[in-house]
């Protein structure tokens, strides 16, 4: 095990203390997908949008921020997001790294301490792995992120002190990206293969995973 590696034996948060947001990225148009958003997909008989806000809250993330791109007027019409912050998103179509940007800029003046980024078409993260990622929060500074077999991959936390830089770097379909290369001895990666599967809905055949 590395320095950067983790277990879950940390403290917990301490109880009362500022927030860490939830920012959930369902801008996506589902280019692969035939053009379907993948805010909307059906899951449990529920857009799939509802199942990543849920997964940050009963992970302990509050207040939860929603970035929304393509449709997002039907998203809204048709999802339930009552109690997020609902923020669109008009240069969706650029990628990732504009979605962040807009998440990022709405939790200004939170006093939110770390925002946990979350992206809406991976269902088979669930409650256990954000919140394990949410423990080893330790400081405005913090650069977590969860790990598949030792691979970094999503949920990302990200301290409040890191933010303007992962704004000002994020750009294209490469998010924080940038920020990650550049701080890569500072990130600390929290092992989650074992209550997890990181597997994105990309292409019509994703969607069994759905089923």
């Amino acid at each position: 095990m590395s320095a950067n590696d983790h277990t879950p034996s940390d403290p917990p948060l301490i109880p009362g203390s500022p927030p860490i947001a939830g920012l959930l990225l369902a801008a996506g148009g589902g280019r692969r997908l035939g053009g379907r958003p993948k805010a909307l997909l059906p899951y449990r008989g529920r857009p799939l949008v509802e199942n990543a806000v849920r997964v940050l809250r009963e992970a302990g993330c509050g207040p939860v921020h929603v970035v929304l791109g393509a449709s997002a007027t039907e998203v809204r019409e048709r999802a339930d997001l009552a109690g997020c912050v609902v923020v669109d998103n008009p240069d969706w179509a650029q990628g990732m790294g504009s979605s962040l940007r807009v998440g990022l800029t709405s939790l200004a003046g939170t006093g939110a301490r770390a925002a946990l980024v979350s992206l809406v078409d991976q269902p088979g993260i669930g409650p256990a792995a954000v919140a394990r990622v949410l423990a080893a929060y330790r400081s405005p500074t913090s650069l977590v992120a969860a790990a598949y077999d030792g691979e970094r991959g999503h949920p990302v936390l990200f301290g409040a002190d890191r933010w303007a830089d992962i704004a000002a770097t994020a750009t294209g379909d490469k998010g924080a990206r940038v920020h990650l290369a550049r701080h890569a001895e500072e990130l600390m990666l929290v092992e989650c293969a074992d209550i997890a599967e990181a597997f994105d809905i990309d292409t019509p055949p994703d969607l069994a995973r759905l089923l």
